[in-house]
């Protein structure tokens, strides 16, 4: 099961970059490709802070990786002119002495995300007064605002969650308050596995139970659409933060399933990934 999730997270990354084509991939800087079993997802237009745009997922997990495919993955980016990404790095990625191949090339391990499974338990009612529907095409633009602003992807990187509305595979919603968009959620359904990805809560609607709500919709909605497996991920838990998002995802009823390392260059000063 702990590849599942990898592969259904890699699924809906690698659609993400599908969504982005023509004008708009020379816009966003899209270099995307597959090498070496994983995927490399990277975006040159977007600030450094766009980790969950610029990152590899699937290292050593199909084909044990070699020392000529980090490399070229860590050439794609410094070519690419990309400082900051995230190599992921699963539990059972082979060789076992990744790690220490990724630090011999100047790689530092980052902050870890946590991966969860859901009981497939009906989630806890949520009270929140703000209305739950699924995205509609003129919601997209303020969509992709709110998404971007929550996930650091810059001005020109809130095209790519507003990409999602309405594209096959993909069911987004939104919360309102008096037609106002408060928040959003995304859910990635792909053969019998559900994918919860893209939370977010503009700022002046935060403390209003707004992702808990949406967290239950997608839930509730996944089950229905009879997924057998359902995931999702954040950062995990560490000391002086209070991680909201990671508690929120507990109480809606997932659990953790593994935590997958994050190796990144160096941060550079005033960075936030």
């Amino acid at each position: 099961m702990r590849h599942e999730f990898e592969e259904i997270e890699r699924a809906a990354l690698e659609d993400l970059n599908s969504a982005a084509t023509g004008p708009l991939a020379d816009e966003l800087g899209k270099k995307s490709l597959a090498v070496g079993g994983a995927f490399v997802s990277a975006f040159t237009s977007l600030p450094d802070s766009a980790i969950v745009a610029n990152r590899t997922i699937g290292l050593g997990l199909s084909d044990e990786i070699c020392d000529d495919t980090i490399d070229q993955i860590i050439a794609l980016y410094a070519g690419a002119g990309v400082d900051r990404y995230f190599l992921h790095v699963h539990p059972d990625s082979r060789p076992a002495d990744i790690r220490e191949k990724l630090a011999r090339r100047g790689l530092e391990r980052a902050r870890a995300w946590m991966k969860f499974r859901h009981s497939r338990k009906a989630p806890p009612t949520v009270s929140c007064d703000l209305e739950i529907r699924i995205a509609r095409p003129e919601d997209a633009g303020e969509l992709g605002r709110i998404e971007a602003d929550a996930f650091d992807l810059g001005a020109v990187g809130a095209t790519l969650p507003s990409l999602l509305v309405g594209r096959p595979n993909w069911h987004i919603y939104v919360s309102l308050c008096e037609g106002r968009l408060a928040g959003a959620g995304a859910l990635f359904v792909k053969d019998s596995i559900a994918w919860l990805d893209w939370g977010a809560t503009a700022p002046a609607f935060r403390g209003r139970r707004s992702q808990s709500a949406l967290l239950a919709r997608r839930i509730t909605d996944a089950m229905d659409l009879g997924c057998r497996v359902i995931g999702t991920t954040t950062g995990e838990e560490v000391p002086g933060d209070p991680q909201i998002s990671y508690h929120n995802i507990v109480k809606m009823g997932f659990e953790p399933a593994y935590l997958r390392d994050n190796f990144a260059p160096p941060k550079v000063a005033g960075g936030n990934a």
